[in-house]
C-alpha cells in the first residue's frame, strides 16, 4: 500500500499502490495531498534509525569530559550542495521542522515545495538583480510595467549610460534571454538601445512583479548558513492560517539549527501601509524584532535604521540583508 500525507491537517492514510506519486484530495480536509510509495517512508525511517544508532555508539565511546557544548557544524545539511542548482531542499523532509514549529503553535501551514527548488534559473537572475539593483532596476521596472500593460516588448535606452554600464546591461539582458526570461533580445547599435520581447508565462510575470526579491533573500540566507555550517530548514511562499482565521503568506521563513526562527518579508514597492499588519504577525509568531525582517528593495540605509528604531521590526535593503543575518546566526 502507498501512504498519503496531508500537509494541512497532518493525516496519514493508506492508499492504493496505483496512486503513488500522485496528489489526491485528503479524506479528512479535502486539501491536495501527496501519495508516497511505502518504501519512501521505510527508507527515511531506516535512515533516522541508523543515524540514531551511530550517535548512540559515538556517545558511549566518547570520554566523559565536561565542556561547553559546541554546535555540530560538520553535519550541516547544506554542506556539499550546489545551492544554485538543487531540488534537494524541495522535499517534505526538509520542510518537516517548519511544519512542526507551526503546528506546536496551533497555526495551520502549507508549503509550496517548488518555492525552494533552485534547479531552475530564478535564483541566478534574482542574485544578479540584487547584486546591482541600482543599474538593473530600470530593466526590471520596465519589464513589469510592460507586462501589466500587456505590451509584447520594452526598450532599454543606453545613450545616458557609461560604457561600463551599457556593457553590464547588455550582459544582463542577454542572460535574461539565455535563461528564457524574455523571448528575444536585440542590441540596436545604431539607435543605442536594447529591445526585449517579453515572455507571458505566469511564473516569469510573478518573478518581475516582486518574487525576484524573495529568491534573492532565500539565496542570501542559504549561502550565509552554508558558509557558517549551520543547519537550516527553509520555505518560500509559506501559507499560514492563524487560530483566529487570519491568513498570511510568509515570503521566506527559516529555522536555524531547528530552534531559531527567522521571517523575511520582501517588498519591491510600497510597504508602509502594511507595517501594522506585520507587527501583529510578529507578535502572534512570538518573534523578536531582530527575527522579523522587512527586506525593502532599494531602501536607503539611513531610512532602514530609522524605521528599525521606530518599530520593533528589522528593516534592511537587499544589500544589507546578509549583514543582518550575520548578527542572528
Amino acid at each position: 500500500m502507498a501512504i498519503l500525507r496531508c500537509n494541512k491537517c497532518g493525516l496519514l492514510a493508506e492508499q492504493g499502490d496505483g496512486l503513488a506519486g500522485q496528489s489526491v484530495a485528503c479524506p479528512k480536509c479535502a486539501d491536495p495531498a501527496k501519495v508516497y510509495p511505502t518504501l519512501f517512508f521505510i527508507e527515511k525511517l531506516l535512515d533516522k534509525y541508523f543515524d540514531a544508532q551511530r550517535e548512540l555508539i559515538r556517545l558511549k565511546s566518547a570520554p566523559t569530559v565536561q565542556s561547553t557544548p559546541q554546535p555540530v557544524r560538520s553535519s550541516a545539511p547544506l554542506a556539499g550542495l550546489d545551492l544554485g542548482n538543487t531540488d534537494q531542499l524541495a522535499t517534505e523532509i526538509q520542510h518537516g521542522p517548519i511544519y512542526d514549529w507551526f503546528h506546536k503553535r496551533q497555526i495551520k501551514v502549507q508549503a509550496d515545495l517548488r518555492g525552494v527548488d533552485t534547479s531552475g534559473f530564478f535564483d541566478e537572475v534574482a542574485e544578479a538583480i540584487g547584486g546591482n539593483l541600482t543599474l538593473f532596476k530600470e530593466v526590471v521596472d520596465r519589464i513589469r510595467w510592460s507586462q501589466q500593460k500587456e505590451y509584447n516588448g520594452t526598450t532599454i535606452k543606453l545613450e545616458k549610460k557609461t560604457p561600463d554600464e551599457a556593457r553590464a546591461l547588455l550582459v544582463f539582458c542577454q542572460q535574461l534571454y539565455d535563461f528564457s526570461f524574455v523571448a528575444k533580445c536585440f542590441h540596436n547599435k545604431q539607435e543605442n538601445n536594447i529591445r526585449l520581447i517579453l515572455q507571458s508565462a505566469p511564473a516569469v510575470r510573478q518573478f518581475f512583479n516582486g518574487e525576484w526579491l524573495e529568491w534573492h533573500a532565500l539565496m542570501s540566507s542559504l549561502r550565509h548558513a552554508k558558509e557558517r555550517g549551520r543547519r537550516i530548514s527553509c520555505a518560500r511562499g509559506l501559507e499560514i492560517v492563524l487560530a483566529n482565521g487570519d491568513p498570511y503568506e510568509l515570503d521566506v521563513f527559516m529555522l536555524v539549527d531547528g530552534t531559531t526562527p527567522i521571517c523575511i518579508e520582501c517588498k519591491s514597492g510600497e510597504f508602509r501601509q502594511n507595517i501594522d499588519r506585520y507587527l501583529a504577525l510578529k507578535k502572534r509568531l512570538g518573534l523578536a524584532g531582530k527575527q522579523f525582517v522587512m527586506c525593502i528593495a532599494g531602501l536607503e540605509d539611513d531610512k532602514a535604521r530609522a524605521y528599525t528604531a521606530m518599530y520593533d521590526i528589522s528593516f534592511v535593503n537587499e544589500q544589507r540583508l546578509a549583514e543582518h543575518l550575520s548578527r542572528l546566526f
